[in-house]
């Protein structure tokens, strides 16, 4: 998974696999997911990111698999 951001659109990029996109959905206005042949999510562009938070506070948390009882 890869997160590019491009400060002369203002627009995040959110790369989730490798496979070429065959489609990109509307959301909103300002969200668009491009999936791939098998309906599946490749990316998610966020348009005017800078409006939705603050792209240079990044961070990232993985959360562990709950353990077995």
């Amino acid at each position: 998974m890869k997160v590019r951001y491009f400060e002369d659109t203002d627009t995040a990029l959110v790369e989730i696999g490798s496979t070429p996109a065959c489609e990109t959905k509307e959301l909103t206005p300002d969200l668009y997911v491009d999936l791939d042949a098998d309906g599946r999510v490749v990316s998610i562009t966020i348009e005017h990111a800078s409006k939705q938070g603050d792209p240079t506070d990044f961070t990232f948390e993985r959360i562990p698999a709950a353990s077995p009882r």
